[in-house]
């Protein structure tokens, strides 16, 4: 999405420095061969795509573009052979989360990131005054105006949850409730998102601008890892509840073709290799003989390139983490 004019230069930097390495490294009519593969598919790169990223593989023998989703850092590699996985270790770490600020008389939510908050609305209202004309509930003490006042602040903390629980759909991260303890204390005790919390923060924060809150919430991001391993866990739970989670290399590969990939979760050194089946979407453990035409060296590295194809995204965790889900598992599309 940046200026065509600046990605030109700096794909002509990487080119230059391509060259470079290929012809200390190469004869030279292999490196006069890759280079001009390499010049042509730049020359035919398609700059509207409306994607992150791109990554280009050549060879002598082979070529490949694959516009992404996901922001990488720059990265060259040259060598005698790749795997698509070293892409994804060049894939930038965002910290993306939401932040609830709750008081007694309005909520907001924010999309955070490592330097910016953007507000967010939900489907529902954010000012407790939108619930005063609702109908009272036959109580027999609700002309008590204090006990009024509480069932008040508890219903508008109710539809916030039902609000949150919308934009964890379209941003399933990690969230930072910011309140007095006396409105944490309401919320904790209703909310249905307990699983995303990752951590009240007591204080009055209704004044604070987006810097100050930034300011705030960095020392709980500090420990971004573990925060972010859990929002995982949370996600293959419900993914799992809603049968829309894929376990295992067979069952990974099957959606993956069909396109169904939103979020592959991988342990770091999981490998697999298999044998193409009768369709697209089967693969088999491979057998002592195998045909060279059918075989696929890994095919954790060729769902891989399935899911980033379709516009998802691949994380890897540490090895054991995933033993319950067969070292790897996808998230499908809801």
């Amino acid at each position: 999405m940046g200026a065509k004019s600046e990605i030109s230069q700096r794909l002509k930097s990487a080119v230059d420095k391509v060259e470079m390495e290929v012809k200390e490294n190469y004869p030279d009519e292999l490196a006069r061969l890759v280079m001009s593969k390499l010049r042509n598919i730049i020359r035919n790169l398609n700059f509207s795509t409306f994607k992150k990223s791109v990554a280009i593989y050549v060879s002598p023998v082979f070529e490949k573009v694959l516009y992404l989703d996901i922001p990488v850092q720059e990265k060259i590699i040259v060598d005698g052979s790749f795997e698509i996985r070293d892409l994804l270790y060049s894939k930038k770490e965002m910290q993306q989360y939401l932040v609830l600020i709750l008081s007694g008389k309005f909520s907001k939510v924010y999309l955070g990131s490592a330097s910016m908050f953007t507000k967010v609305k939900s489907n529902v209202p954010d000012h407790i005054a939108a619930f005063r004309n609702e109908p009272k509930e036959r109580v027999a003490n609700f002309s008590d105006p204090a006990y009024r006042k509480e069932m008040l602040l508890k219903k508008f903390i109710h539809h916030t949850d039902e609000g949150l629980s919308f934009l964890l759909h379209a941003y399933p991260f990690p969230v930072f409730v910011m309140g007095t303890k006396k409105m944490l204390g309401y919320f904790n005790s209703i909310t249905k998102n307990a699983k995303h919390i990752a951590d009240y923060i007591h204080g009055n924060y209704t004044d604070m601008n987006e810097r100050e809150l930034l300011t705030t919430l960095k020392p709980y991001l500090d420990n971004w890892k573990k925060i972010k391993m859990e929002s995982l866990r949370h996600q293959l739970e419900n993914a799992a509840g809603s049968g829309k989670l894929a376990i295992g290399i067979n069952d990974v590969w099957k959606q993956a073709s069909q396109h169904r990939g939103r979020l592959l979760i991988i342990e770091k050194n999981f490998r697999c290799s298999g044998e193409q089946g009768c369709r697209e979407d089967l693969i088999n453990m491979p057998v002592d003989s195998y045909s060279r035409f059918s075989y696929v060296k890994d095919a954790v590295d060729d769902v891989i390139e399935k899911v980033l194809e379709d516009g998802g995204d691949v994380e890897f965790v540490e090895d054991g983490l995933l033993k319950d889900y067969r070292h790897i598992s996808l998230i499908q599309h809801y």
